[in-house]
């Protein structure tokens, strides 16, 4: 394998060789730091090219690639398992903004830019690029591409998939497909750019994508609100999109059990309204007119909301400030949580017609199986998206709780199935979902996509392990 290694250092230099224990061992260890896996080198190439030559090497010698972006995935899909065969491919230095066409409203970017530096391309040619996260300042769009990542902004304008309009991979068999078309129309045979979104590096390294972008928002207000159920959540939805279109950006349900968590573990963030409610909801509206315009919409859906009782009390935000306080509360909920200790965590789908159901039916049956677990239940109710986590009931040796994380998904995971819905809403399958869903999905839809696999990676060195 000295060979191996060595012709790799021919293609991008020894100082972007880590063979080293400690100069891997960010690369190795997933994002909650469940699992360290082995690898025989990290590679980092720093161009398109760079990332061919590499990857024509391990089909040549046959060494399984791992591509990772910014390791923040939660299903172990960017870390190698523990044989220590496969190298890890980092895109971390292929961070270029290619091009800026605000005729067009695209952004060309290299894979390994941050999604934070991208939203911040786009604002400084006074466009938007709508895809936020919690992991905005690590994550990259390849990985935010290979998931299909999801986030608060779905609701107006889709996933990661419908942001995207062309690709650059580098083909399993060390070839470039340049796709770097900024079409919104083109029906010119199969739509590959959609093989590749959301496969998570099975199929392909993506190095380079098209996105789309918006004009920027002339006023951007948000609310909290505080509510009795996700029923009510459900109605409050209904009506706010009567009464605001394509204005309503955000609509995210946070459970109480969520802001207390938050405020208990960072006491800078204090809950808006003067008392508790079971849930709640954060509104965000972004408006195309002006400030005065948003602000008449969100105040008159507020008034309405409570006037019918699906609001108990709500908050408005008056300045950006009090705005990013609103958001910061979601936004701390997984690190609250895992101040809290350890838990069992579903990102999951349901059709939103059936969430307040799900919600209700399933932590009946939680509740009965282990009684006590307190949930941790929140996310992008306006897409149908729950992270419907699981924390331990008071008093319980939290490892212990651990030992029975089958049997917790086990009764979710046919809950989602019951209701019509995926196990997996936006952080894909990786490693530790692989199994899980031979449960859910018919056993021709798991031939057809090992008949893609098959066709693309015909050796089975792309991410071997993971999704299939």
């Amino acid at each position: 394998m000295n060979e191996f290694l060595d012709a790799c250092r021919q293609v991008i230099g020894d100082a972007q060789v880590l063979v080293s224990p400690a100069d891997m061992a960010g690369y190795l260890t997933d994002w909650r730091k469940r699992f360290t896996g082995r690898a025989r080198a990290v590679l980092r190439p720093g161009s398109t090219e760079e990332a061919r030559q590499l990857v024509a090497l391990c089909r040549h010698y046959q060494v399984p690639v791992v591509p990772q972006g910014g390791n923040t995935g939660l299903v172990l899909g960017s870390v190698p398992d523990d044989s220590g065969n496969a190298v890890v491919i980092s895109l971390a230095r292929m961070n270029r903004i290619r091009a800026i066409d605000t005729i067009n409203n695209t952004i060309t970017v290299d894979a390994g830019c941050v999604l934070e530096q991208v939203q911040n391309a786009a604002a400084d040619s006074e466009r938007l690029f709508p895809l936020s996260l919690a992991s905005e300042g690590s994550c990259t769009i390849g990985g935010n591409l290979s998931t299909n990542a999801g986030g608060t902004g779905v609701l107006r304008y889709g996933n990661a998939r419908e942001l995207c309009l062309g690709l650059e991979v580098v083909t399993a068999d060390g070839e470039i497909w340049n796709g770097l078309r900024g079409l919104r129309k083109d029906n010119t045979g199969y739509d590959l750019r959609d093989l590749f979104i959301g496969a998570e590096g099975t199929l392909g390294l993506i190095t380079a994508a098209v996105l789309k972008l918006y004009p920027q928002p002339k006023g951007q207000l948000t609310a909290l609100a505080g509510l009795q159920s996700p029923g009510d959540a459900l109605k409050l939805l209904a009506l706010a999109q009567q009464r605001c279109g394509a204005a309503l950006t955000g609509f995210e349900l946070m459970s109480g059990f969520c802001l207390e968590l938050v405020t208990r573990h960072f006491q800078q963030l204090q809950a808006p309204l003067p008392q508790p409610y079971p849930q709640y909801v954060l509104l965000e509206l972004s408006d195309s007119e002006s400030e005065e315009h948003a602000m008449s919409l969100l105040e008159a859906v507020i008034t309405a909301a409570l006037e019918e009782g699906l609001v108990q009390d709500a908050a408005v935000a008056a300045s950006i400030a009090q705005s990013q306080s609103l958001w910061n509360l979601r936004e701390h909920i997984s690190e609250a949580q895992a101040a809290e200790g350890k838990n069992i965590k579903h990102d999951v789908s349901v059709p939103i017609s059936n969430i307040g159901q799900f919600v209700q039916e399933t932590d009946q049956l939680l509740q009965a199986a282990v009684p006590g677990v307190r949930m941790v239940t929140f996310g992008h109710l306006g897409d149908g998206n729950l992270h419907y986590n699981v924390s331990p009931p008071v008093g319980t040796d939290a490892n212990n709780f651990i030992e029975r994380q089958a049997e917790v998904n086990r009764i979710v995971h046919d809950s989602v199935h019951r209701f019509g819905g995926s196990i997996s809403a936006e952080h894909g399958l990786g490693a530790l979902k692989r199994e899980e869903v031979l449960r859910y999905k018919s056993p021709l839809e798991m031939q057809l996509m090992r008949t893609i696999k098959q066709a693309l990676d015909p050796l089975n060195l792309m991410n071997p392990g993971k999704v299939l």
